[in-house]
């Protein structure tokens, strides 16, 4: 039993590391280049961070066999972490929280199709 999920958590690691791989290239094609892949804050971890000019998009990623199970994926109370882990990262760039920035969520079903959703939550 303890294989099996072992397994299952192996694939879903990958699952994971192939959606962000994605999201990542949809991005950098939209000429928003990637400056961050898995930061981790003393909060925990944004997926990606991109540039938008001056300013930066935080994006995290979802993955599921729909878009709707992969947009359920995303809590209130993780909304709120990557606010602080967010908030985390600005402070360590000269701009500091001055940095205009948005809070992306890019859905990837199990086709491996993307819908991202811009500025998905309120920089709060």
């Amino acid at each position: 039993m303890d294989d099996v999920r072992s397994q299952r958590g192996s694939m879903a690691y990958h699952a994971g590391l192939s959606a962000e791989d994605r999201i990542a290239d949809d991005y950098e094609r939209r000429r928003y280049p990637v400056a961050q892949r898995r930061w981790r804050g003393k909060g925990g971890e944004i997926n990606l961070i991109a540039q938008d000019g001056d300013g930066l998009v935080f994006i995290e990623v979802k993955q599921s066999r729909d878009f709707d199970q992969a947009a359920l994926h995303l809590s209130p109370r993780q909304m709120t972490r990557l606010y602080a882990i967010g908030e985390e990262y600005l402070g360590q760039i000269p701009k500091g929280s001055l940095t205009e920035v948005r809070f992306d969520v890019a859905l990837v079903n199990g086709r491996g199709e993307v819908h991202v959703i811009e500025n998905a939550f309120g920089h709060g």
